[in-house]
């Protein structure tokens, strides 16, 4: 009996091209059966005998297609992913998967209600620098934790004309396009915080979005954790820096898969998911006898294919999806 997956994917934009399409098309459990292309129509140059559907509505009527995947702009993700569900498909929903912790808790229920599952497309857990910063975190080496600053640095001052991303739409913003990613990441490492506070900002002249905020999480036993997302940074500073009250560790931004699938190096080859020499994190402690050690912690091989990976294993295995329904209506919460 053959039980591959057969997925769908709404958009052939960049997030379909290269952080879905080449996953898909590699794990040998799934099967990328089609996509919707409104318009241009150019994903069979990449795979030749793929469907090309007109619309959404088209796609959700083959009944072929058990699982669909919602990677278009943030303010459709809940109108598709609704839609989706009733259609009796699981849904793999890019971030953020709402624009509100309301829409979240409905996606859910109405899951349940039709027997399928709504899963979140948080990549970023499978990032080498995150996997970094978590193994060190978990090696205990820095002692208890006192403040953790994450950082999302780019630097575009322009308006980007004609762009979904630079409209004042719900889910548009760095809160949500970077710090979907940023907010899953500390979930993921410290659970839920006990309170937050949060700056959102406009910096840009004549922006309609939010392209600066700063967000406080405070969490037992007083660990601070700061988030910083801007567009308007010149000199990125370290993306992560974790202080213990044994040593400090820090991490620059890496997104060593996004710059590798960009040029179009494929999940399968062996240099994708490697950093590059000196991307190491530095690792600073302080030993009983007051004597200061410096080492350098290469990231370990990564790979979104693992993401693929979970929901295979949820779907066809009945195992725990590893991002929580609690877990994405906190982050909602504090981004909404």
């Amino acid at each position: 009996m053959n039980t591959t997956i057969k997925t769908g994917i709404l958009s052939y934009g960049m997030s379909g091209k290269l952080f879905h399409a080449p996953f898909l098309q590699d794990h040998p459990e799934f099967e990328l059966i089609g996509i919707v292309e409104r318009t241009k129509k150019k994903a069979h140059l990449d795979f030749p005998h793929i469907k090309s559907y007109n619309s959404v509505d088209e796609i959700l009527l083959d009944d072929s297609i058990q699982l669909i995947i919602i990677n278009t702009p943030n303010n459709t993700h809940f109108e598709y992913a609704l839609k989706a569900i009733k259609a009796k498909k699981h849904v793999l929903i890019d971030k953020p998967f709402a624009t509100t912790s309301s829409q979240a808790k409905q996606l859910f229920e109405e899951a349940k209600k039709n027997k399928v599952l709504a899963l979140p497309y948080q990549n970023r857990r499978y990032d080498s620098d995150y996997l970094s910063v978590k193994e060190v975190i978990e090696s205990g080496k820095l002692g208890d934790l006192i403040e953790v600053h994450f950082r999302y640095d780019r630097y575009s001052n322009s308006i980007i004309e004609n762009s979904w991303k630079e409209k004042a739409l719900p889910g548009n913003g760095v809160q949500f396009n970077l710090g979907a990613h940023t907010i899953d990441a500390i979930i993921a490492l410290f659970g839920l915080p006990l309170k937050w506070s949060k700056h959102p900002s406009f910096v840009r002249t004549n922006t309609q979005v939010v392209d600066y905020v700063h967000i406080h999480l405070l969490y037992p036993n007083n660990l601070q954790v700061f988030v910083t997302i801007s567009l308007l940074v010149a000199d990125p500073q370290p993306a992560f820096v974790i202080q213990g009250a044994l040593g400090t560790y820090k991490k620059q931004r890496t997104d060593v898969q996004e710059d590798q699938l960009k040029v179009g190096i494929q999940p399968n080859n062996l240099k994708y998911g490697v950093e590059m020499p000196e991307s190491e994190g530095i690792l600073t402690t302080i030993a009983p006898n007051g004597l200061k050690k410096q080492e350098k912690i290469a990231a370990k091989k990564a790979s979104y294919m693992n993401v693929f990976e979970d929901v295979y294993q949820t779907l066809r295995k009945n195992k725990d999806y590893p991002i929580t329904e609690e877990q994405i209506i906190a982050q909602l919460e504090i981004l909404e």
